[in-house]
């Protein structure tokens, strides 16, 4: 059920006080009780309605900028004159650390993922981004965000970012039905028959074109937030961390991940997978997909109306369908977990002089976090973009609103239950199963267990040295090297810092 929040506009708190103030004033007649009234009175004159300028910049992902329909709905609601600069989610982060190099960010600025955050810790270290945590008990819909969230994003015990909630297990198996149903497969019970799945997608025409031009699963150049990962913890690998005799231990030393490269490695091999898939981008991974030449897709499983929308466009007649619960080869169910949040946004000091201009632009997301701003962002206009049933909202034409709301839903600070926005109503049935999946996967969630805690050279060094291990491990699967190489290439890891690394996370997870 949607929380109704009533908030009264900060100038009108403001105007009342100081009318009351009058009026107390009006019943005395001393020189100082007039002179008092005067002071107040000017002050009311001085309140200012102007409003307040900020710039945004955020990944884009959508193929086109959205138009400007919802900023200015945004702007009324929240008496803001708003520009956005978004560019490309593929392309995001090098153009953050050029903007970022010139000192040229603007007030606000989010990163694209937990990745990117880790990375701007150091800058953060140095003082450049405002800590805001002791500033939210002012604003009373910001300090409803979830504490465990904050504090998954804290940087030395202070917070400097506000997030963006994100399902916690929300990671599966997007998948062609209308293939399955053709060639008899059932949704895979376990990774044999994952596996079986994908090679069958491959070589058993499943489009009927007697032709061989399908492939099993599209993939991309990354390996958090492409297969790989969701596919790790499929096989029981730990995110990012497991505890190993009661030490922490990276993912990438323990047998499962070397498992899971296994299995990747087969994958390819057959051709089951898009053999190019570590120099693939989303976008071009989503293409495999929408096109009809991949029957598997494996991720966010709240993706799968957008997909469909472009998959029905090339193939009218698909249908799809979403999975999540396949056991490893313990026979167990496990999932991946995000820490709350999909990514954060900072507030440079570069941009952001004075304390006062802060506190406007915190009032400013304080505002979007209001159920009839929160809904504007994400849902867009009643009756243009999504109509109302049963305080659920469901979108009117999910293209349209691709189009021209979700560059913005993409934006929306903390989660349905702390901003009181609409629950939806899915568009396709495959949507509704995806909502309830994702709350299934929670029994078997598998969090990071360093998500909190911070490493000195992590922060300084864990960016390039996790480039050591990616590129390891994508060189293991496309067959350049063998055990011994990936081996060789975690050792170099340890040796230029890994070990460090290890050893302050285990210092501080002991405490």
């Amino acid at each position: 059920m949607k929380r109704k929040l009533v908030t009264i506009p900060l100038s009108i708190m403001l105007v009342s006080s100081f009318a009351l103030a009058a009026c107390g004033d009006k019943e005395t007649t001393t020189p100082a009780a007039s002179t008092d009234a005067a002071a107040t009175a000017a002050a009311t004159a001085k309140v200012d309605n102007t409003p307040a300028a900020i710039t945004i910049m955020a990944p884009l992902n959508t193929a086109q900028t959205p138009p400007d329909t919802i900023i200015k709905e945004l702007e009324k609601l929240t008496n803001t004159k708003l520009t956005y600069q978004l560019f490309p989610a593929d392309t995001y982060d090098e153009k953050l650390n050029t903007t970022f190099a010139t000192g040229a960010l603007p007030q606000v600025v989010y990163l694209k993922n937990q990745a990117s955050f880790i990375q701007m810790k150091s800058a953060i270290r140095d003082g450049q981004f405002w800590e805001i945590g002791p500033l939210l008990k002012d604003f009373p819909n910001l300090s409803k965000l979830k504490s465990t969230t904050n504090d998954n994003t804290k940087v030395d015990g202070k917070l400097y970012t506000l997030y963006r909630g994100v399902d916690i297990a929300r990671q599966g198996l997007i998948y062609r039905k209308d293939w399955a149903d053709k060639l008899g497969i059932k949704p895979p019970a376990n990774m044999d028959e994952l596996f079986a799945m994908a090679k069958a997608f491959t070589e058993n025409d499943p489009d009927g074109n007697g032709k061989k031009d399908t492939t099993g699963i599209a993939d991309r150049n990354d390996l958090i937030y492409g297969s790989f990962k969701t596919l790790a913890a499929w096989m029981g690998t730990p995110n990012n961390w497991g505890v190993v005799d009661g030490k922490l231990a990276p993912e990438f030393t323990t047998p499962q991940y070397v498992a899971t490269m296994d299995f990747v490695k087969k994958l390819r091999d057959g051709g089951y997978i898009n053999k190019d898939f570590a120099a693939t981008s989303k976008t071009d991974q989503q293409k495999l997909f929408t096109s009809g030449v991949a029957g598997m897709y494996i991720g966010a499983m709240t993706d799968v109306s957008s997909l469909n929308k472009d998959l029905i466009k090339n193939v009218p007649t698909a249908v799809v369908d979403v999975h999540s619960m396949v056991a490893g080869p313990d026979g167990k169910f496990a999932a991946w977990a995000l820490p709350g949040y999909a990514n954060v946004l900072l507030f440079p000091k570069s941009a952001i002089k004075t304390e006062a201009e802060l506190r406007k632009i915190l009032a400013f997301f304080d505002k979007m976090m209001t159920p009839e701003v929160a809904n504007m962002a994400f849902w867009g206009i009643k009756d243009a973009n999504y109509t109302l049933t049963d305080n659920k909202a469901k979108k009117s034409d999910e293209e349209k609103w691709t189009r021209e709301v979700k560059p913005f839903a993409d934006m929306a600070i903390g989660d349905e239950d702390t901003s009181g926005r609409y629950l939806g109503i899915p568009t396709i049935p495959a949507q509704g199963k995806a909502d309830e999946l994702k709350i299934a996967n929670l029994k078997y969630a598998v969090q990071d267990p360093t998500a909190a805690l911070d490493s000195k050279t992590n922060l300084e060094k864990g960016v390039q040295l996790q480039a050591v291990i990616t590129d390891a491990t994508n060189k293991y699967i496309y067959g350049n090297i063998d055990k011994a190489g990936f081996d060789k290439a975690i050792e170099d890891w340890k040796s230029r810092g890994g070990s460090k690394i290890i050893e302050e996370f285990n210092a501080v997870y002991k405490k």
